[in-house]
Formats: structure tokens, sequence, C-alpha cells
């Protein structure tokens, strides 16, 4: 990778609870987490199960920016590796918040016995949490933020730089207000990134728990000019059988997240 690339590596893409099962190997079971390099910064986009299989060390402090605060986005951070390297550091974007106090207490809430043997902000790493503005700065790179429709609330994140971009738009489900001010944040990105737990046919029994659907996602992509459309935050149930079935009645440039997959824009 250069200096000039923008790369996701997929860590986990399973949507509400981490899944093991033979079932699901090829699309894997590791719930929301995305490693985004871009020059010389490592973004992390949730911290799921799948932050376990992230390296420890970087060059400089990783940004983890969480989406909201359901379990299944934040189980993996207290196993990541680099929270043991001593003095590496790491920057928490904690939504929701309105100061660093405030961002500091919600993750120590989260992680802290009984519930976990240490507070996060005793990391060995230096984590430090803080509140999600706006608009990021790190280097060369800009991380734009906007509220998504999700119980009780949920980030879409769209990452800069040098020309390329990627939206990331988990946990979100479609009602048209909403759905208008997506599609004008996702303008002409190169990567989508939709929450598309749902297949059309399930959609209707699960209305109102948060989720999107494929054909939304299809939808979105036409109406923001976005390049290219990765679905994610599978079911739980969604089976490799499932998820391959549905791929194939998708159009050239979209398809399904695939745990260990790597695209380069």
């Amino acid at each position: 990778m250069t200096g000039t690339d923008l790369e996701l590596n997929v860590l986990g893409s399973r949507g509400s609870m981490a899944c093991v099962d033979p079932a699901l190997r090829d699309f894997g079971g590791d719930s929301s987490c995305y490693l985004v390099r871009a020059g010389e910064e490592t973004i992390f986009l949730d911290a799921g199960s799948g932050m376990l299989r992230a390296p420890a060390h970087y060059a400089r402090a990783p940004l983890v920016l969480l989406s909201h605060l359901h379990l299944d986005h934040l189980i993996g951070l207290g196993m990541f590796p680099g929270l043991s390297v001593p003095g590496q550091g790491l920057h928490l974007y904690v939504p929701f918040c309105r100061s660093e106090e405030e961002a500091e207490e919600t993750m120590n809430r989260i992680y802290a016995p009984p519930f976990w043997p240490i507070c996060m902000s005793q990391s060995e790493c230096g984590a430090v949490a803080l509140p999600m503005p706006e608009t990021i700065e790190a280097g060369d790179v800009r991380i734009d933020c906007a509220v998504g429709n999700h119980p009780d609330g949920c980030m879409h994140f769209r990452i800069s730089h040098r020309g390329k971009s990627l939206v990331y738009a988990t946990d979100y489900e479609h009602e048209e207000s909403s759905f208008e001010r997506l599609a004008a944040f996702a303008r002409d990105t190169d990567l989508l990134l939709y929450d598309a737990q749902y297949s059309e046919e399930e959609y209707p029994r699960f209305k109102g728990f948060g989720h999107s659907t494929p054909e939304k996602g299809l939808e979105l992509m036409a109406r923001s000019g976005a390049k290219r459309l990765l679905l994610v935050h599978h079911a739980p149930w969604a089976t490799d059988e499932m998820l391959y079935a549905r791929e194939a009645r998708l159009p050239a440039g979209a398809s399904y997240a695939r745990e260990g997959q790597v695209i380069s824009l």
C-alpha cells in the first residue's frame, strides 16, 4: 500500500451478535469491525468481535470510530491487541457525548468491573475517549460524521483521502427524509457500505428494528452515484447459502462483505 491509497479490511461484518457456525464460514461470523488504512492513518469503523484479529502495532495511534454503543459493535474492543502496547495510544470517538469527560465516563461504564477486569482508561496503550465531532481531521484524511436512523441513534461516516472516499452506513433503517440526507452524504463515493441485514421478504417482520435491505442499498447506490456497494451487517441466521443466493441477484458493482476481504480504492 502506498501513501495515496485508501484500503478497507473487513475484520467482521456479522450483525447483532457474533456467531460460530460452519454454515457461516465464507462470509464470516464476527461482528462489525472494519480496518481502514488511509495514507499514514489507521481507522477502525466499529469495534465488534472482528477487532480481536487486528494487528497490535501501529506507527501512529489508531482512531476508533464507534457508530453507536450497542454491544455487537463494542464487544471486541476489550480484546483489541493494541490495547496492550504501552504508550502506543488509541483515540476512541464516542457518539452522542458532549465532552471528553462524558466520553470517558461512557466508555468506563461499558468497560469496567464487574463487566470487564479494568476500565478502558486504564489500558496500557493510553486510550483516550473523545466526543464525536461533525468532522475529524487526521493528517491528510478527512472524516465527516452524520446521524442516521436507528434505535438510540447511529452515526454514518465518510472517510476521504486524496480524491477517494468510502461511506459507512451500518445499523440504518430506511425512511424517506433520512434516506435523502444519506444519499447526499454518500454522493459520488467510491465505496458505500450499507446495512442490509434483512431480505425484502424478512423486512416486514422486523420493521422498526433499525436495519435495511439489499434493495434499498441498490436504490441508495443509484441515488448517490456511489461506484461500488458492499452490503454489511448480515443477520445471525443468514447462512453462506442464503447470502450467495441473494448476491447472485445483485448487479455488477454490488456484493456482500466477506470476513477477510480487502478492497483497495
